[in-house]
């Protein structure tokens, strides 16, 4: 896709989760409290494959491992129609910093305090990212962070496990259960080469 329909994308989906804030928490129980621009959208313009962002939710972080969908996530993409467009949703614990070994220095586009960053939309635009990301973690800090969230993945993956093996024989599709247990494991494999690499 040409790069302003990236940065289109990205606004909207801002739009959306300003507008998504102000919704009954009884119907859309899943609060998205940050959207952060990562990866392709922070450096110059040129055409990309999808738009890739840190949704940053209100949960705990054992229930948010990486590369997992919190509880509620379909229902809040489906509704904001996050589904049909060509973005890739890496989706994190509020209570936990947003990045990580693959979250470099990623800019904030929308939260629930100060709502759409109109700054870093328009630099976004111009193709100058590079001036309103994060500051970067220390070294240590970083490798801490990655540590932390193997153990966060470890843990996602034996409860995922323990589901499918419970649910494997039961009547019902067992679809759901599979595909969080594909992510599990490959939420897990993907830090744990992380933390091998450092």
């Amino acid at each position: 896709m040409k790069w302003t329909r990236a940065v289109h994308h990205v606004e909207s989906l801002a739009q959306e989760c300003a507008a998504m804030a102000t919704r009954p928490s009884s119907i859309f129980p899943l609060r998205v409290t940050q959207m952060w621009a990562v990866a392709d959208l922070l450096g110059p313009p040129r055409d990309l494959e999808t738009v890739t962002v840190a949704l940053c939710v209100d949960l705990p972080a054992d229930e948010v491992p990486w590369w997992s969908e919190p509880p509620g996530a379909q229902h809040w993409a489906n509704a904001t129609r996050l589904a049909k467009n060509p973005v890739l949703v890496w989706w994190r614990s509020a209570h936990v910093p947003v990045w990580n070994h693959r979250i470099d220095r990623p800019a904030l586009v929308w939260d629930d305090a100060g709502g759409v960053r109109e700054d870093t939309l328009a630099a976004l635009r111009d193709g100058r990212g590079e001036t309103v990301r994060s500051a970067a973690p220390a070294d240590d800090l970083l490798s801490a962070r990655v540590r932390e969230e193997l153990a966060v993945s470890l843990r996602a993956l034996r409860a995922c496990t323990q589901t499918y093996e419970k649910r494997r024989w039961s009547p019902g599709k067992l679809e759901p259960v599979a595909d969080a247990l594909w992510r599990a494991g490959d939420g897990y494999l993907d830090v744990l080469d992380a933390v091998n690499r450092t």
